[in-house]
């Protein structure tokens, strides 16, 4: 089998000058690169959404064997975009007076152009867009991102409507600042609720203890995602601590009447709500962790052990549930997961408790280990 080389840097672009043979270069501009297209070999190169200097120049590079997949116009986003979102980028245009954001605008697109059954066009475009992030998500977990190496990823779960006065909104801030100190990368479904607090704690792990008080007394003004001055508290707070830790969300536009949370890092923002939920599943190598949470966060929690139980990944993870009235009495799930699980590899992996410490310290170790081998792979 051939070898594919990716590029989504112009510095990768120029390294490569005089042989593109077998590359799919994706959303580059390539108008002021200076090559010398005469002898650049092209046999099996893919452009994907790039910017040329002419159409003439397209022409050349198809007569040399590349094959060009244009840029495609009145959609607000870019379906080969070459890497994850930022806050900036999708809060772009929002104001406390009037939300014009890039994300708002995506949004709404998705909802016009049928959000359920999209024209072929546009379902191409989403999916190319969903492949574009999947691609960038990997290039951020595999460290050619950011120094540091293979990110150890957990995740948590939770309810998008716990408000931030909420005391597991808290101890998921706490757990999340803990891990991010001890050298865990933190990913959340992107939204507001315990997916925030899960951000928060990332993101002030590297803030003087006392800064988690300031925070959460700030925030707590505005409690529910659909309260006045939601967002506007959240900025405020990231105003006073800028340079945060990294984490990563993983939101979906399918849930357009939850914004995003402004406490991540990275970014990647799904317009299939399927393959984001399963995606971060996948990734949580190093453990999920189950805050209170409805149906949604049930149906994680079935998803996650489904993986775990027939080793979809080739790998078994831990899954730590915070709330024993949620997870035991209320609702029996933890019960039924370790009936689920009995005989099985992942058992001794499903936890239960109320304390923020016992969460942190079960993370720390039960490693994930390979599916049919109980070593670990910490």
């Amino acid at each position: 089998m051939r070898e594919i080389h990716e590029i989504d840097r112009l510095e990768e672009f120029v390294e490569r000058e005089h042989n593109l043979s077998d590359c799919v270069i994706q959303g580059l501009d390539l108008g002021e690169v200076k090559v010398d297209w005469e002898t650049v070999r092209l046999s099996g190169s893919v452009f994907l959404g790039c910017r040329f200097p002419s159409l003439a120049f397209q022409e050349r590079l198809r007569e040399g064997g590349a094959l060009i997949f244009p840029r495609l116009p009145r959609i607000p986003y870019n379906p080969y975009r070459p890497s994850l979102y930022s806050r900036d980028e999708l809060m772009k245009g929002w104001t406390e007076e009037k939300d014009d954001s890039v994300d708002l605008q995506i949004f709404e697109h998705f909802e016009k152009s049928g959000r359920h059954r999209p024209h072929i066009q546009e379902a191409l475009c989403q999916r190319l867009h969903d492949h574009a992030i999947d691609d960038a998500l990997h290039d951020l977990l595999e460290g050619r991102v950011e120094p540091g190496g293979e990110k150890k990823v957990v995740a948590v779960m939770g309810g998008h409507g716990t408000p931030r006065s909420d005391p597991y909104y808290r101890k998921v801030v706490e757990i999340a600042r803990a891990l991010t100190r001890a050298g865990y990368f933190i990913a959340s479904g992107g939204g507001p609720g315990i997916m925030e607090a899960t951000n928060l704690g990332a993101w002030i792990a590297n803030a003087p203890d006392e800064f988690l008080d300031k925070a959460l007394d700030h925030l707590s003004a505005a409690p529910i995602y659909s309260d006045p001055g939601f967002n506007q508290v959240a900025a405020e707070v990231r105003s006073w601590h800028p340079d945060g830790e990294s984490s990563l969300a993983i939101p979906t536009w399918f849930y357009g009447h939850e914004p995003s949370n402004q406490f991540s890092r990275h970014i990647a923002k799904y317009f299939s709500n399927g393959l984001r939920e399963d995606g971060l599943l996948a990734i949580a190598k190093y453990g999920v962790i189950y805050a209170p949470g409805s149906a949604g966060t049930t149906q994680e929690v079935f998803m996650d052990a489904a993986q775990n139980h027939y080793g979809t990944f080739d790998y078994v993870s831990p899954m730590i549930f915070l709330g024993e009235e949620r997870y035991g009495e209320a609702t029996g799930l933890f019960g039924t997961l370790q009936k689920l699980a009995e005989g099985r590899q992942y058992q001794s992996m499903i936890r239960l408790t109320d304390e923020s410490e016992e969460v942190v310290r079960w993370i720390q170790e039960l490693s994930p280990q390979p599916f049919g081998n109980a070593s670990s792979l910490s």
